[in-house]
């Protein structure tokens, strides 16, 4: 964050040239080097179409296009049928947040036979995920960027959910699968893993966990 230096932990798993051809990235925002580093750059550069919020695509350019809240876009698939991609709300940190860790989003992914599936950016807001809930419908699989993400900024306040958070995200958006993200590699995030777990487990709702190590493939 600007004027707040992060610590990287853990190296990526595996190459960019390992992942294969990117066709779409989904990206929630860029000014935060945990959300975009300068790999990460480089595949937005080279990528045929970026979705993300109207500032980060002013500042990227090349092929990154602006998808704002609650507007959607249409994609063929290769085998035929379409991706609707629909941008939802997402919140970096408190409420009034915005003026210091800048505009986010989140993304979900629907079409004829497939899975709805929400990305949430890095989104700190239960009120939020209950909009989303509201008007999007059950999640078939929630990714969660959680790991309760801390600085100086907001005298520390969660800047994502908290594992607690993600735990409670999953009952409002009656997700059948979570996968939580943004819970390992940086410092400054405040739980991991195992956080989650407990959280999870605290809740009764293990059986819709799915945590995934780094370069690790899972098939739901």
């Amino acid at each position: 964050m600007p004027g707040r230096p992060l610590t990287k932990t853990e190296d990526a798993a595996f190459s960019v040239d390992a992942i294969g051809p990117v066709d779409v990235v989904l990206l929630s925002h860029d000014q935060h080097a945990d959300n975009l580093d300068p790999a990460g750059r480089e595949l937005v550069a080279g990528s045929p179409l970026t979705l993300t919020t109207d500032s980060a695509a002013l500042r990227l350019g090349g092929t990154a296009r602006p998808l704002a809240s609650w507007c959607a876009t249409t994609l063929d698939r290769p085998g035929g049928g379409t991706l609707e991609i629909v941008a939802v709300p997402a919140r970096h940190g408190p409420p009034g947040c915005e003026p210091l860790t800048g505009e986010v989003t989140g993304f979900v992914l629907r079409g004829d036979g497939l899975p709805t599936v929400y990305v949430s950016g890095d989104n700190a807001s239960l009120e939020i995920v209950q909009d989303i809930a509201d008007r999007i419908g059950p999640i078939d699989v929630a990714l969660l960027f959680a790991g309760a993400a801390r600085t100086s900024l907001f005298d520390g306040a969660p800047l994502t959910l908290t594992s607690a958070d993600a735990a409670t995200a999953a009952r409002l958006l009656d997700a059948g699968w979570v996968v939580p993200l943004h819970v390992r590699g940086w410092a400054h995030f405040s739980q991991g893993p195992d956080d989650v777990r407990a959280a999870f487990a605290d809740a009764h709702l293990t059986d819709r966990l799915r945590v995934i190590d780094p370069g690790e493939t899972a098939t739901f």
